[in-house]
Protein backbone atom coordinates (compact mmCIF):
# COMPACT_ATOMS: atom_id res chain seq x y z
CA UNK A 1 0.00 0.00 0.00
CA UNK A 2 2.89 2.47 0.61
CA UNK A 3 5.55 3.25 -1.14
CA UNK A 4 8.80 5.15 0.27
CA UNK A 5 10.28 8.16 -1.49
CA UNK A 6 13.07 10.02 0.54
CA UNK A 7 13.06 13.67 0.09
CA UNK A 8 15.64 16.22 0.71
CA UNK A 9 15.04 19.12 2.99
CA UNK A 10 14.76 22.54 1.91
CA UNK A 11 16.61 24.46 4.81
CA UNK A 12 19.11 23.77 7.33
CA UNK A 13 15.77 22.07 9.78
CA UNK A 14 15.99 18.38 9.88
CA UNK A 15 13.66 16.47 7.81
CA UNK A 16 12.33 13.43 7.92
CA UNK A 17 11.38 10.95 4.96
CA UNK A 18 7.81 11.18 3.39
CA UNK A 19 6.12 8.29 1.65
CA UNK A 20 2.88 7.86 0.15
CA UNK A 21 -0.49 6.09 0.44
CA UNK A 22 -2.42 5.69 -2.30
CA UNK A 23 -6.04 5.73 -2.36
CA UNK A 24 -6.64 4.83 -5.70
CA UNK A 25 -5.04 1.51 -6.80
CA UNK A 26 -4.99 3.42 -10.28
CA UNK A 27 -3.50 6.14 -9.49
CA UNK A 28 -6.33 8.28 -9.99
CA UNK A 29 -7.43 12.01 -8.79
CA UNK A 30 -8.92 11.94 -5.30
CA UNK A 31 -10.62 15.70 -4.63
CA UNK A 32 -10.03 15.99 -0.59
CA UNK A 33 -10.46 18.93 1.17
CA UNK A 34 -10.86 18.15 4.80
CA UNK A 35 -9.23 15.11 6.10
CA UNK A 36 -9.84 13.42 9.89
CA UNK A 37 -8.28 11.49 12.61
CA UNK A 38 -10.21 9.00 14.80
CA UNK A 39 -7.73 8.84 17.75
CA UNK A 40 -9.73 5.91 19.20
CA UNK A 41 -9.02 3.91 15.99
CA UNK A 42 -6.16 4.90 15.12
CA UNK A 43 -7.40 6.03 11.48
CA UNK A 44 -7.26 8.74 8.90
CA UNK A 45 -10.14 9.33 6.81
CA UNK A 46 -9.96 10.90 3.86
CA UNK A 47 -13.31 12.28 2.19
CA UNK A 48 -12.90 11.78 -1.86
CA UNK A 49 -14.91 13.99 -2.82
CA UNK A 50 -14.85 13.37 -6.91
CA UNK A 51 -15.21 9.26 -6.34
CA UNK A 52 -18.56 8.93 -3.66
CA UNK A 53 -16.18 7.46 -1.22
CA UNK A 54 -14.23 8.04 1.86
CA UNK A 55 -11.32 6.52 2.12
CA UNK A 56 -10.10 5.22 5.84
CA UNK A 57 -6.42 4.70 6.66
CA UNK A 58 -4.98 2.69 9.18
CA UNK A 59 -2.67 4.48 10.58
CA UNK A 60 -0.44 1.54 12.23
CA UNK A 61 -0.54 -0.80 8.77
CA UNK A 62 -1.81 1.53 5.88
CA UNK A 63 -3.98 -0.67 4.69
CA UNK A 64 -6.96 1.45 3.12
CA UNK A 65 -10.68 0.65 3.47
CA UNK A 66 -12.81 2.46 1.16
CA UNK A 67 -16.70 3.80 2.40
CA UNK A 68 -18.76 3.89 -0.39
CA UNK A 69 -22.31 4.83 -1.69
CA UNK A 70 -22.34 8.76 -0.55
CA UNK A 71 -23.81 11.19 -3.27
CA UNK A 72 -21.60 12.83 -5.95
CA UNK A 73 -22.49 14.87 -8.98
CA UNK A 74 -20.81 17.17 -11.61
CA UNK A 75 -21.38 21.06 -10.84
CA UNK A 76 -19.53 23.70 -13.08
CA UNK A 77 -17.23 21.34 -14.27
CA UNK A 78 -16.31 19.74 -10.82
CA UNK A 79 -17.54 16.27 -9.72
CA UNK A 80 -18.79 17.31 -5.82
CA UNK A 81 -19.15 14.71 -3.46
CA UNK A 82 -17.88 13.59 0.00
CA UNK A 83 -15.80 16.63 1.36
CA UNK A 84 -15.35 16.96 5.53
CA UNK A 85 -15.95 14.24 8.90
CA UNK A 86 -15.46 14.52 12.27
CA UNK A 87 -15.68 12.14 15.06
CA UNK A 88 -18.52 11.45 17.78
CA UNK A 89 -18.63 8.32 20.76
CA UNK A 90 -19.68 5.95 18.10
CA UNK A 91 -20.61 7.50 14.87
CA UNK A 92 -18.02 9.54 12.21
CA UNK A 93 -20.32 11.88 10.58
CA UNK A 94 -19.34 12.51 6.84
CA UNK A 95 -20.62 16.14 5.06
CA UNK A 96 -21.27 16.14 1.63
CA UNK A 97 -21.25 18.65 -0.47
CA UNK A 98 -22.93 16.93 -4.00
CA UNK A 99 -26.08 16.77 -2.20
CA UNK A 100 -26.04 18.94 1.43
CA UNK A 101 -26.28 15.82 3.19
CA UNK A 102 -24.29 14.50 7.00
CA UNK A 103 -24.52 10.76 7.23
CA UNK A 104 -23.44 8.90 10.04
CA UNK A 105 -21.06 6.03 9.75
CA UNK A 106 -19.79 4.06 12.46
CA UNK A 107 -16.54 4.21 13.61
CA UNK A 108 -15.64 0.31 14.32
CA UNK A 109 -17.77 -1.45 11.23
CA UNK A 110 -17.58 1.55 8.72
CA UNK A 111 -21.57 0.91 7.82
CA UNK A 112 -23.50 3.42 6.68
CA UNK A 113 -25.98 5.16 9.16
CA UNK A 114 -28.66 7.46 9.32
CA UNK A 115 -28.64 10.65 7.07
CA UNK A 116 -29.72 14.06 7.02
CA UNK A 117 -29.96 16.92 4.22
CA UNK A 118 -28.84 20.18 5.35
CA UNK A 119 -31.04 23.41 3.94
CA UNK A 120 -27.42 24.41 1.94
CA UNK A 121 -24.37 22.14 1.33
CA UNK A 122 -21.91 21.91 4.50
CA UNK A 123 -18.17 23.24 4.53
CA UNK A 124 -16.15 21.68 7.77
CA UNK A 125 -17.53 19.54 10.53
CA UNK A 126 -16.58 19.60 14.11
CA UNK A 127 -18.52 17.33 16.73
CA UNK A 128 -19.38 19.07 19.92
CA UNK A 129 -19.82 16.86 23.16
CA UNK A 130 -21.00 19.08 25.36
CA UNK A 131 -24.06 19.30 23.51
CA UNK A 132 -24.11 16.03 21.49
CA UNK A 133 -24.45 18.28 18.41
CA UNK A 134 -22.47 18.50 15.17
CA UNK A 135 -21.72 21.97 13.90
CA UNK A 136 -20.99 22.42 10.26
CA UNK A 137 -20.23 25.71 8.79
CA UNK A 138 -22.21 26.97 6.25
CA UNK A 139 -20.32 29.75 5.30
CA UNK A 140 -22.65 30.41 1.44
CA UNK A 141 -25.12 31.67 4.33
CA UNK A 142 -22.56 33.15 6.75
CA UNK A 143 -24.04 30.78 9.49
CA UNK A 144 -23.29 27.65 11.88
CA UNK A 145 -26.07 24.97 11.47
CA UNK A 146 -26.38 22.48 14.40
CA UNK A 147 -27.31 18.95 14.37
CA UNK A 148 -28.54 16.75 17.00
CA UNK A 149 -27.23 13.42 17.33
CA UNK A 150 -29.11 12.08 20.45
CA UNK A 151 -30.51 8.59 20.40
CA UNK A 152 -28.37 7.64 17.08
CA UNK A 153 -30.56 10.01 14.85
CA UNK A 154 -29.93 12.91 13.25
CA UNK A 155 -32.13 16.02 12.80
CA UNK A 156 -31.66 19.57 12.55
CA UNK A 157 -31.33 21.31 16.28
CA UNK A 158 -30.45 25.22 15.31
CA UNK A 159 -28.58 27.95 13.09
CA UNK A 160 -26.24 30.92 14.36
CA UNK A 161 -25.82 33.50 12.15
CA UNK A 162 -22.65 35.43 11.64
CA UNK A 163 -21.39 38.29 10.59
CA UNK A 164 -19.09 36.47 8.04
CA UNK A 165 -18.31 33.60 5.88
CA UNK A 166 -17.19 30.62 8.72
CA UNK A 167 -13.94 29.10 7.74
CA UNK A 168 -12.50 26.11 9.71
CA UNK A 169 -13.10 25.11 13.21
CA UNK A 170 -11.89 24.09 16.60
CA UNK A 171 -13.78 22.71 19.57
CA UNK A 172 -12.27 22.74 23.09
CA UNK A 173 -13.87 20.90 26.14
CA UNK A 174 -15.09 24.12 28.38
CA UNK A 175 -17.85 24.25 25.46
CA UNK A 176 -15.92 27.01 23.20
CA UNK A 177 -16.06 26.33 19.50
CA UNK A 178 -13.70 28.43 17.39
CA UNK A 179 -14.01 29.81 13.65
CA UNK A 180 -12.00 32.36 11.26
CA UNK A 181 -14.42 34.76 8.72
CA UNK A 182 -12.47 34.56 5.89
CA UNK A 183 -13.96 37.54 4.31
CA UNK A 184 -13.75 39.59 7.51
CA UNK A 185 -9.91 38.79 8.52
CA UNK A 186 -11.60 37.79 11.90
CA UNK A 187 -11.35 34.81 14.42
CA UNK A 188 -14.35 33.86 16.92
CA UNK A 189 -15.10 32.09 20.19
CA UNK A 190 -18.91 30.73 20.16
CA UNK A 191 -20.47 29.84 23.86
CA UNK A 192 -21.93 26.58 22.40
CA UNK A 193 -24.48 26.31 25.08
CA UNK A 194 -26.22 29.66 24.97
CA UNK A 195 -25.16 29.75 21.07
CA UNK A 196 -23.99 32.93 20.52
CA UNK A 197 -20.62 34.92 20.02
CA UNK A 198 -18.52 35.50 22.87
CA UNK A 199 -15.45 37.30 21.33
CA UNK A 200 -14.12 38.33 18.16
CA UNK A 201 -10.45 39.84 17.33
CA UNK A 202 -8.98 40.41 14.04
CA UNK A 203 -6.82 37.18 12.56
CA UNK A 204 -4.45 39.66 11.03
CA UNK A 205 -4.13 37.51 7.96
CA UNK A 206 -4.79 40.39 5.73
CA UNK A 207 -6.31 40.30 2.54
CA UNK A 208 -6.46 36.89 1.85
CA UNK A 209 -8.01 36.31 5.45
CA UNK A 210 -7.68 33.35 7.55
CA UNK A 211 -8.46 29.72 6.74
CA UNK A 212 -8.33 26.93 9.12
CA UNK A 213 -7.34 26.78 12.87
CA UNK A 214 -6.35 24.26 16.24
CA UNK A 215 -6.28 24.37 19.45
CA UNK A 216 -3.53 23.31 21.64
CA UNK A 217 -4.54 20.80 24.23
CA UNK A 218 -3.97 21.68 27.74
CA UNK A 219 -2.79 25.29 27.02
CA UNK A 220 -5.26 28.70 26.20
CA UNK A 221 -3.57 28.49 22.91
CA UNK A 222 -5.02 28.58 19.56
CA UNK A 223 -2.97 28.53 15.71
CA UNK A 224 -4.98 30.14 13.19
CA UNK A 225 -3.59 29.77 9.55
CA UNK A 226 -3.57 32.46 7.33
CA UNK A 227 -2.53 31.42 3.29
CA UNK A 228 1.09 32.04 3.56
CA UNK A 229 1.84 31.48 7.65
CA UNK A 230 0.56 29.91 10.82
CA UNK A 231 -0.20 32.47 13.79
CA UNK A 232 -0.24 31.50 17.78
CA UNK A 233 -3.20 33.62 19.77
CA UNK A 234 -3.51 33.38 23.69
CA UNK A 235 -7.26 33.29 24.15
CA UNK A 236 -7.39 33.42 27.97
CA UNK A 237 -7.83 37.29 28.06
CA UNK A 238 -11.00 38.94 26.81
CA UNK A 239 -8.78 40.24 24.64
CA UNK A 240 -6.56 37.43 22.38
CA UNK A 241 -3.11 38.60 21.80
CA UNK A 242 -0.85 37.36 18.67
CA UNK A 243 2.00 35.57 20.47
CA UNK A 244 3.86 34.80 17.19
CA UNK A 245 3.53 34.19 13.38
CA UNK A 246 5.78 31.81 11.15
CA UNK A 247 5.93 32.00 7.13
CA UNK A 248 5.26 29.06 5.52
CA UNK A 249 4.83 29.82 1.78
CA UNK A 250 1.79 30.30 -0.05
CA UNK A 251 -1.24 27.71 -0.47
CA UNK A 252 -1.96 26.84 3.28
CA UNK A 253 -5.08 25.67 4.03
CA UNK A 254 -6.30 23.44 7.04
CA UNK A 255 -3.53 23.02 9.68
CA UNK A 256 -3.51 20.60 12.74
CA UNK A 257 -1.30 20.43 16.20
CA UNK A 258 -0.45 16.89 17.38
CA UNK A 259 2.21 15.54 20.40
CA UNK A 260 5.19 17.57 21.32
CA UNK A 261 3.40 20.05 21.03
CA UNK A 262 3.83 20.94 16.97
CA UNK A 263 1.95 22.62 14.02
CA UNK A 264 1.86 21.10 10.96
CA UNK A 265 1.18 23.33 7.47
CA UNK A 266 1.25 22.12 3.67
CA UNK A 267 2.11 25.34 1.65
CA UNK A 268 0.14 23.57 -1.42
CA UNK A 269 1.41 26.39 -3.84
CA UNK A 270 5.03 26.54 -2.33
CA UNK A 271 4.94 23.05 -2.37
CA UNK A 272 6.53 22.16 0.80
CA UNK A 273 5.47 20.56 4.80
CA UNK A 274 6.15 22.98 7.37
CA UNK A 275 6.79 21.54 11.01
CA UNK A 276 7.13 24.29 13.89
CA UNK A 277 7.24 23.44 17.58
CA UNK A 278 5.40 25.49 19.72
CA UNK A 279 7.21 26.90 22.74
CA UNK A 280 5.75 27.88 26.22
CA UNK A 281 5.28 31.40 25.84
CA UNK A 282 4.00 30.60 22.55
CA UNK A 283 6.58 31.27 20.03
CA UNK A 284 7.38 29.03 16.82
CA UNK A 285 10.10 27.76 16.45
CA UNK A 286 10.57 25.92 13.31
CA UNK A 287 11.76 22.02 12.94
CA UNK A 288 11.38 20.58 9.72
CA UNK A 289 10.88 21.90 5.90
CA UNK A 290 9.88 19.06 3.71
CA UNK A 291 8.96 19.12 -0.56
CA UNK A 292 5.79 18.13 -0.83
CA UNK A 293 3.41 18.20 -3.76
CA UNK A 294 1.51 21.17 -5.93
CA UNK A 295 -1.76 21.22 -4.09
CA UNK A 296 -1.38 19.72 -1.45
CA UNK A 297 -2.84 22.29 1.31
CA UNK A 298 -4.94 20.28 3.83
CA UNK A 299 -3.20 17.97 7.05
CA UNK A 300 -3.90 16.19 9.76
CA UNK A 301 -1.63 14.85 12.77
CA UNK A 302 -2.35 11.28 14.40
CA UNK A 303 -1.31 10.82 18.09
CA UNK A 304 1.94 9.84 17.57
CA UNK A 305 2.82 12.91 15.53
CA UNK A 306 2.40 11.27 12.26
CA UNK A 307 1.08 13.61 9.19
CA UNK A 308 -0.42 13.14 6.74
CA UNK A 309 -1.59 15.63 3.93
CA UNK A 310 -3.55 15.42 1.10
CA UNK A 311 -1.87 15.31 -2.39
CA UNK A 312 -5.50 15.41 -5.03
CA UNK A 313 -4.47 15.41 -7.98
CA UNK A 314 -1.98 12.21 -7.44
CA UNK A 315 -5.03 10.52 -5.25
CA UNK A 316 -2.55 9.44 -2.47
CA UNK A 317 -1.93 11.22 0.89
CA UNK A 318 1.60 11.89 1.81
CA UNK A 319 3.21 10.74 5.11
CA UNK A 320 6.06 12.71 7.35
CA UNK A 321 7.09 10.58 10.26
CA UNK A 322 6.99 11.72 13.39
CA UNK A 323 9.90 14.16 14.82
Amino acid sequence: MTTLLLLMSLSAAPAAPLHEVKLDPAGGRVVMDYLGYDAGKDRVWAPGGNTGMVFVVDAATGLVHAVRGFAARERNGHLLGPSSVTFGPVAAYVGNRADGSVCAVDRATLERGPCLTLPESPDGLAYVEATREVWATTPRSSSLTLISTANGELRLAGRIELPGAPEGYAVDGDGHFYTNLEDEDRTLAVDVRARRVLRSWAAQCGADGPRGLSLVPGRPLLVVACTDAVQTFAIDKDAPTRLDRLETGAGVDNIDVGPGPEVLAAAGKAERLVRASILPDGKLRETARVPSSKGARVVVVTAKGVGYAADSAQGRLLVLAPP
